[in-house]
C-alpha cells in the first residue's frame, strides 16, 4: 500500500513540475551582474512552424501596437519595443475613490523562433517614477536593486510593488501571445 501511494505521488509530483515548467504565464526574473532581464522558452504545438510563429507573434505585437525595431524571417528573431502606462495597482475601477498610483514603463522583447519553441527576452527596461519635479528614470536593475534593499523597508516595499504590477502585466502580455502564436483564442475557435 505504501508503494502503491508513493508511485501516486511521485507520478502527481512530476506531471506538477511538467506542467508548472511549460507555463507561458510564469516569468521570472534573471540577474546577471548589472543587467536584470526576463526571459523563457516555451514550446508550441507541433505541427506549428518558426515561420507561422514568426507570423502570428508580428500580427500580435502590431495588434498591441508594438514597434517593431528588428524582423527577420529566415533568421528567426524579432525584436519590438514599446512604452506602456501601467497602474501599481492590482484592479483599478476608474472610480474617483480608487488609489492612481501610475508609472510609465519602456521595453523591448525580443523573439527567439527555432526547433517548434519560442524564447522570448524582456530587456532594456527603463521605469519613469512621477515625482513633484518630473519623471525620475530607473532601469530595471535599479528596481530590483531598490527591492531587494535592506536598509529602508519604505523604499523596497514601493519597489517591490513597481516590480510586481509590471510582472503582472508581461505575465498577462506573454500569455496572450502564446494564445495568439496557438491560435487557441475564443475569436480563432472553429466550434460555433
Amino acid at each position: 500500500m505504501k508503494t502503491l501511494f508513493l508511485s501516486f505521488a511521485l507520478i502527481f509530483l512530476a506531471f506538477a513540475a511538467r506542467c508548472q515548467g511549460n507555463n507561458p504565464d510564469s516569468v521570472s526574473l534573471h540577474v546577471d551582474g548589472t543587467n536584470a532581464y526576463y526571459q523563457k522558452t516555451v514550446k508550441v504545438d507541433t505541427n506549428i512552424m518558426e515561420s507561422m510563429i514568426y507570423l502570428r507573434s508580428l500580427e500580435f505585437f502590431a495588434a498591441k501596437n508594438f514597434q517593431q525595431n528588428y524582423g527577420f524571417d529566415q533568421e528567426g528573431k524579432l525584436i519590438c519595443t514599446t512604452a506602456q502606462d501601467l497602474n501599481t495597482n492590482k484592479v483599478y475601477v476608474g472610480d474617483e475613490s480608487d488609489n492612481v498610483d501610475p508609472y510609465t514603463v519602456q521595453f523591448s522583447i525580443t523573439i527567439d523562433m527555432k526547433n517548434r519553441r519560442y524564447r522570448y527576452t524582456i530587456n532594456n527596461v527603463v521605469f519613469y517614477m512621477p515625482t513633484e519635479t518630473g519623471n525620475r528614470r530607473l532601469g530595471l536593475y535599479d528596481m530590483y536593486l531598490k527591492a531587494t534593499n535592506t536598509q529602508s523597508k519604505r523604499v523596497a516595499r514601493d519597489a517591490k510593488k513597481v516590480l510586481d504590477s509590471f510582472e503582472r502585466y508581461i505575465a498577462s502580455l506573454t500569455g496572450e501571445l502564446y494564445q495568439a502564436v496557438e491560435k487557441k483564442g475564443a475569436i480563432d475557435s472553429t466550434k460555433f
